[in-house]
């Protein structure tokens, strides 16, 4: 059964770090690419991360970009995003996504305290 099982996010201070997870069954996350959203209250879900399947492109459209790593782990067949220098503003629920399945994660909370 595909499944993308998030984990990590929670509550830091700005200019903290954090790591999420997106554990996944049913698909190879070295074969597919895979993207990582957020939702901020209000506003709409906007893409913050991208690898494809092969691992040799990547994207990080603003307003992150420069504080994102995305990675996978074939051994766990998992993905990661490392999110540095965060900001108040980064507050919001985090999706990994799986576009060619069309599968979101249930979603992690992300709270920066300024």
């Amino acid at each position: 059964q595909l499944q993308l099982k998030q984990s990590g996010g929670g509550l830091v201070h700005a200019g903290g770090s954090l790591t999420l997870s997106c554990a996944v069954s049913g698909f190879s996350v070295t074969t597919y690419p895979m993207s990582w959203y957020r939702q901020a209250p209000g506003k709409e879900r906007e893409l913050v991360a991208f690898i494809s399947g092969s691992g040799d492109r990547t994207n990080f459209p603003n307003p992150m970009k420069g504080r994102l790593t995305i990675s996978r782990d074939a051994a766990n067949n998992t993905g990661y995003l490392q999110m540095a220098s965060l900001k108040p503003e980064d507050t919001a629920v985090y999706y990994c996504y799986a576009p060619t399945f069309g599968r979101w994660g249930q979603g992690t909370q992300v709270t920066v305290s300024s």
